[in-house]
């Protein structure tokens, strides 16, 4: 077995290879990049070496310098875990020919199936159905505009070299598809180096579901079920499960054992993942072959109890797989949720900064429920721009879908993230969607449930009334500590109010409250609630049960109340005596300023280009200038008809949220 190997990647995946590496009693190597020196993949591993500026195509995406890294530490092998070099055929080369094992699959079939192109020509000669598309290199925007129009709008325009998202799009028009084009191209030169698109038919309302193989080098090869990818925004996953709530048993067994034939057909070794998309009768079609480790593999590691990032070190050794078709069994349900530096009220546009607070729900496994979190960050931390924007991998399992659900929905509650914009409340919603829990989901979803964004939830009433008791019982707590430090209340003495008014998301309530040393009783319209917890004032983070309703609620305390956080639903909470609150629905409302004549920066981001100049008339829709973030491309818009009358950045410009980019007439 290997002593040392090397990690060719940053963030949660690296820290995931250490702690495999770790088990298995390897050393480990950590490469980083300036803005990543502090980074927690640099404090778990034995050694790190420093490798260039923080753009990835300036350090991780430099085979030389990677390569001189393994030179100075002597690391026998290379887990490139995903992204970056893991599907470049001249890095494994590299390595083969320096005599260092690449803990991934032979150079031959990185060429042949990871790039997009060459995989569907292979794919459509072995007999496997495939999506309409054109498969050669595409030179400009007005082919780009031509092969469109011949395939038949909506058409899906994409990276040859690309993944996780990055350099694709979805183009319903001649103008979207000349755009697209660009935008896809400086992406997939920018994350991988490699500029070259292709375009393929896109399926509406398809499920994505991918197939998990497993191969060695002596002829064996297996699959380890299906994970259901559907939950897709911008073409990238945030919700993903193990095993999919479609297939049946006949459809997983024909996808499984074509996804081993394709992967046997090209000598694949160590773990790889055949994507396909799935239309409604459950036809499927080879969508792609990604020749790595998937971002989302840990929900197949829960309902199987393999450790793949063990089973490609093994393979990538020369051992033999020691496990059968046979023994691979679905043992339960498995959730992810995908963590995201993203602000999900602004769009799901990048967000960058500091994390104040990190506190992720405590890690278990047992045999009713696990609860597993993958991730690369760490309080106190800084959220870089010059990378992907996923943070963490939240996992629960239990034996059935429901229960999953339900973990992931505590797990959420209770995960802990300040400092930043985050999906977090995003994810929530998901987990309580009609559509969502019935299985009932296309790639569709976001789009077709969200058209205009996330505004966040608006919670029913039963629940609106357990967050008033619970709240009001939190904020009587809160006050009797103020008045004890005060002196206005000693043993003797209950000067603090039973009868409060508890305002949130536009609903009043008045309740009275009686308190004895085990909890409290709320008496609400006709409901009495008792409600008990341990919160003490100051603590973040509430566990209580309101009557026999279990209530986890992020805590900030605020003038007259709290900001509370539950289940998808951000809330200020107001608690007033009665007196108080008569005077407070007198009080005149803010009203936020007038931003209307401005184009704000949405994110932390670099002005590629601007498109308009000083005096320009510009139309609802027209294209007014691109800012890059966390290796996307955004191109703003004209919301409406209007002039240009001041430009206050160009190309080149680092700007923070909010900062005014230009000004109308």
């Amino acid at each position: 077995m290997f002593d040392k190997i090397l990690i060719a990647n940053r963030g949660e995946i690296a820290c995931r290879v250490i702690k495999t590496a770790r088990k298995m009693g390897i050393g480990t190597v950590a490469i980083y990049s300036d803005a990543d020196r502090n980074a927690l993949h640099v404090e778990m591993a034995d050694e790190a070496v420093h490798i260039g500026p923080p753009p990835a195509n300036q350090s991780y995406i430099v085979i030389d310098k990677v390569m001189d890294a393994i030179t100075q530490t002597g690391a026998q092998a290379v887990h490139p875990g995903y992204g970056f070099l893991s599907e470049n055929a001249k890095f494994a080369e590299a390595l083969e020919a320096a005599g260092v094992a690449f803990i991934g699959p032979p150079k031959g079939a990185i060429e042949a199936m990871g790039d997009k192109i060459t995989s569907k020509k292979i794919a459509q000669d072995a007999g496997v159905s495939t999506v309409p598309g054109y498969m050669g290199l595409i030179e400009d925007a007005d082919e780009a505009v031509k092969i469109s129009n011949e395939i038949g709008y909506p058409v899906m325009i994409k990276a040859s070299a690309g993944g996780g998202g990055k350099g694709m799009r979805i183009a319903w028009s001649d103008e979207e598809a000349r755009e697209g084009f660009q935008s896809s191209k400086n992406e997939a030169a920018n994350s991988f180096g490699d500029d070259r698109i292709f375009i393929e038919k896109f399926v509406t309302q398809p499920r994505h579901i991918e197939i998990q193989v497993l191969c060695d080098a002596h002829g064996n090869g297996i699959y380890l079920n299906e994970r259901e990818c559907s939950i897709q925004r911008r073409n990238q996953k945030v919700i993903e499960e193990a095993p999919s709530p479609f297939l049946d048993a006949a459809t997983r067994k024909a996808m499984g054992e074509q996804s081993v034939a394709l992967a046997k057909a090209v000598g694949y070794t160590s773990a790889g993942t055949v994507e396909f998309i799935v239309d409604g009768d459950r036809n499927f079609y080879f969508l792609e072959m990604n020749t790595r480790l998937q971002v989302e593999h840990p929900v197949t590691e829960l309902i199987t109890g393999v450790d793949l990032v063990e089973q490609m070190i093994r393979v990538a050794n020369g051992e033999a797989l020691t496990i059968t078709q046979d023994d691979v069994q679905i043992n339960g349900w498995a959730m992810e949720s995908r963590l995201y530096a993203e602000d999900p009220y602004r769009n799901f546009l990048p967000s960058i900064g500091r994390l104040t607070r990190y506190r992720p729900p405590a890690e278990v496994a047992d045999d009713t429920h696990a609860v597993r979190n993958d991730t690369g960050v760490y309080e106190g931390g800084e959220i870089s721009m010059y990378y992907d924007p996923m943070i963490a991998k939240l996992c629960t399992w239990a034996p059935t879908r429901g229960e999953a659900i339900e973990e992931m929905r505590k797990a959420l509650d209770a995960f802990e993230v300040e400092g930043i914009g985050h999906n977090l409340p995003f994810c929530s919603a998901v987990m309580d969607h009609p559509k969502f829990v019935s299985g009932d989901m296309t790639t569709a979803f976001i789009a077709e449930e969200y058209p205009d964004g996330f505004e966040g939830v608006q919670l029913d009433n039963a629940a609106l009334e357990r967050i008033a008791a619970a709240t009001a019982a939190m904020y009587r707590v809160a006050e009797i500590r103020r008045s004890r430090i005060s002196g206005r209340l000693d043993n003797h003495e209950r000067k603090v109010g039973r009868n409060w008014v508890v305002s949130l998301q536009g609903e009043s309530f008045a309740l009275e409250i009686d308190a004895d040393a085990d909890g409290a009783t709320v008496f609400l319209n006709d409901d009495t609630l008792r409600v008990t917890s341990d919160w003490v004032s100051g603590q973040s983070l509430a566990r209580l049960t309101v009557g026999d309703t279990p209530l986890v609620l992020k805590v900030d305390q605020i003038t007259n109340g709290f900001r509370i956080r539950n289940r998808g639903a951000d809330l200020d909470v107001k608690i007033y005596s009665p007196r108080q609150a008569e005077l407070a629905a007198l009080m005149p409302e803010k009203l936020p300023p007038d931003t209307s004549k401005m184009l704000l920066c949405p994110m932390p981001g670099l002005i590629v280009k601007v498109d308009v100049a000083v005096g320009d008339e510009v139309q609802e829709g027209q294209a007014l200038c691109t800012v890059e973030a966390m290796k996307m491309e955004n191109i703003l818009r004209a919301e409406k008809r209007a002039t240009i009358s001041k430009i206050n950045a160009g190309a080149g410009d680092s700007l923070a949220v909010d900062d005014v980019i230009m000004e109308f007439e």
